[in-house]
């Protein structure tokens, strides 16, 4: 699974969020309002622009696009959740020792995310 620039993780954030598909202008205005990247701080963002990168996350796989309807609308082709969840599959299954890397994660979380951990394990067992 590839990485994502600074600018395709600010449009799958706000794909992420909104119910409904987007427009590459309504993604344009939504990312004119938050601060996307120092790159782009102080100038106005090329719909053009948002076009290539949603371009590049559908070539991805993680956006898909509505061709019958004109301007496309793009949305998310997974959710957040699911999307991390494939990314960190993908990192343990390229680990050679893949319990010293769970040993890792787990030594590192936090009592409250171990304990849901416990509680996501005992329903998965149940």
């Amino acid at each position: 699974m590839a990485t994502l620039g600074e600018l395709e993780r600010s449009v799958m954030d706000l794909l992420w969020q909104q119910p409904a598909p987007l427009t590459a202008n309504e993604l344009r205005d939504l990312l004119s309002r938050i601060s996307v990247t120092t790159a782009t701080q102080g100038k106005e963002l090329a719909v053009t622009t948002v076009l290539t990168v949603l371009s590049r996350l559908e070539k991805k796989g993680l956006v898909e696009r509505e061709r019958d309807i004109r301007p496309h609308r793009y949305q998310a082709v997974t959710s957040r959740e699911e999307h991390t969840a494939e990314l960190m599959h993908e990192v343990l299954g390229s680990a050679p020792d893949r319990e010293a890397v769970l040993a890792r994660f787990i030594g590192s979380v936090s009592p409250d995310e171990a304990s849901t951990l416990r509680k996501l394990l005992g329903r998965s067992q149940g």
